[in-house]
């Protein structure tokens, strides 16, 4: 029910918008004021958006939880979404999203209203309580194995990768 609310109401809100400020200025002044938004926000959501990526690499480096980081990368991808949107409404909710308070205090709506869960994996060759490996050195990559004696097959395959 609220989509389809949000789908009828925006709508009207931008159409009359159109109309009050293209009265007031003028119809090509109002074109340019929508042309420039939009490639200004692209710009924003550009940089924005590399920095956002580059928190969540950087969270997945110190194995930290991504989650703040991914909510703010979609905002900034949801904002670059409203910004192609013709329109003064969709505009302003978009240049918002781009502001990193306005970003932290949706994330805390946010996290009010949903359920977050989250798991951590813990054994001997897993993460300790710390959440780093337990492996001393990065090369080193614990685990088991045993051999298997390979049964030699004629293939009819000439690639050698299918065994019949």
């Amino acid at each position: 029910m609220w989509l389809f609310l949000a789908f009828l109401i925006v709508p009207l809100i931008e159409i009359s918008l159109f109309i009050g400020v293209g009265g007031v200025i003028g119809l090509w002044p109002t074109l340019a004021i929508v042309v420039l938004t939009a490639i200004l926000g692209t710009w924003l959501v550009r940089t924005q958006g590399l920095a956002a990526l580059g928190q969540v690499r950087g969270s997945f480096q110190r194995l930290d939880d991504p989650t703040e980081p991914l909510a703010h990368g979609a905002m900034i991808l949801f904002s670059g979404a409203l910004l192609l949107t013709p329109g003064f409404f969709t505009d302003a909710v978009g240049f918002a999203l781009l502001s990193p308070p306005v970003r932290r205090g949706v994330l805390s709506i946010l996290k009010r209203h949903l359920k977050f869960q989250t798991a951590q994996y813990e054994s001997s060759t897993g993460f300790t309580d710390d959440r780093r490996p337990r492996s001393a050195s990065k090369d080193t990559i614990e685990g088991e194995y045993s051999e298997v004696e390979e049964t030699h097959r004629k293939s009819t395959s000439k690639s050698g990768w299918t065994e019949h």
